[in-house]
């Protein structure tokens, strides 16, 4: 699979705090990746990076390359010719990304003048056109209404049709289904799959939905802190975690059991927060970590392979036998 995205030692720093750091991952064509972790993790701030929409006093350094073209050295000009056309982000709330006091087929119809040169009369053709790919009933009249008047999956609906109007190679959702009932979710994750297809994008998913993750993506990202603490595909990751941070969100997390039924017994907890990783020594999970070593607190572990298809950034990861870990498990 050829490589659309590939993001190399991607480092974000604001003032003397580095919320992103070293990261590096990619995203093939067609392909969905999704990158998981608490909030603080870095995951939103890593995509609009991707972006080039960080705040001015945020400086992003490291490679970020699209289809073989650099973006982090483009001028704002330039990246704003790339910004919907070639990559385009779905926000994580679309009630406060929305313009309130302008009509959403207006605000489609302004992500299609920004870069395709269409008559009025055409750009709004395009616009119900695209209210009715995102499966929008009555597309016509609904073009004419205000954010507040529609629902939160259908104001979701409108930021994916403002997101694909131009047709984008790589589409990053960042949390698309926060505040959405599991109904609603299923439907706007399905939907954005269905688009990936049909409209030939890869798609960056950012959310910390485990479920999300077992079912959609191709590939996993688990950040913690900033960083990229472990990466598998999906069966192997949820199957059999390596790092202790992966671990303990999985074991945090309602599963399915016989395929009807939530797990027996309580959801476990990963001690403490991701703010003690702040001027952390070492290992930046260490401090809430059941299987941390006092030589943890010496060095920083490296991002090695695990096994084919798998990264882990641990100095201790488990071991493996007849498929079970035996060692050195703590949760």
């Amino acid at each position: 699979m050829s490589r659309l995205l590939v993001v190399e030692g991607l480092s974000v720093r604001i003032g003397a705090a580095e919320p992103v750091k070293a990261l590096s991952f990619s995203v093939g064509a067609g392909e969905t990746v999704a990158i998981v972790g608490e909030s603080g993790s870095g995951k939103s701030l890593t995509a609009l990076a991707l972006m080039a929409l960080l705040p001015r006093h945020a400086q992003a350094k490291g490679s970020i390359r699209l289809g073989g073209r650099e973006l982090l050295s483009l001028e704002e000009r330039a990246m704003r010719e790339v910004r919907g056309r070639e990559v385009a982000m779905i926000f994580q709330e679309p009630m406060t990304s929305l313009n309130p006091v302008v009509s959403v087929g207006r605000q489609i119809v302004e992500a299609l003048q920004t870069h395709e040169h269409l008559s009025r009369r055409a750009v709004r053709a395009r616009a119900i056109e695209l209210l009715d790919l995102v499966r929008i009933p009555d597309p016509r009249r609904r073009a004419a209404d205000f954010p507040h008047q529609l629902s939160g999956g259908m104001r979701q609906r409108v930021m994916i049709a403002m997101a694909v109007a131009c047709r984008p190679k790589l589409l990053i959702a960042d949390e698309p289904t926060t505040a959405l009932d599991v109904t609603i979710q299923a439907q706007v994750l399905d939907l954005l799959d269905t688009l990936r297809r049909e409209l030939g994008m890869s798609l960056l998913l950012i959310t910390h939905d485990l479920g999300v993750v077992a079912q959609w993506a191709d590939k996993v990202v688990v950040m913690y802190a900033g960083r990229k603490v472990e990466q598998a595909l999906p069966d192997a990751l949820f199957g059999a975690p390596l790092h202790p941070y992966t671990r303990g969100l999985l074991s945090a997390s309602p599963r399915l059991k016989a395929g009807y039924t939530y797990r027996d017994g309580p959801l476990n907890e990963i001690p403490g927060s991701i703010v003690s990783a702040k001027g952390e020594k070492g290992c930046p999970f260490r401090p809430r970590c059941a299987v941390a070593r006092p030589s943890c607190a010496g060095f920083e572990p490296e991002l090695l392979p695990f096994a084919p298809d798998r990264l882990v950034a641990c100095a201790f990861p488990p071991t493996f036998v007849g498929g079970e870990i035996v060692a050195p498990l703590g949760l």
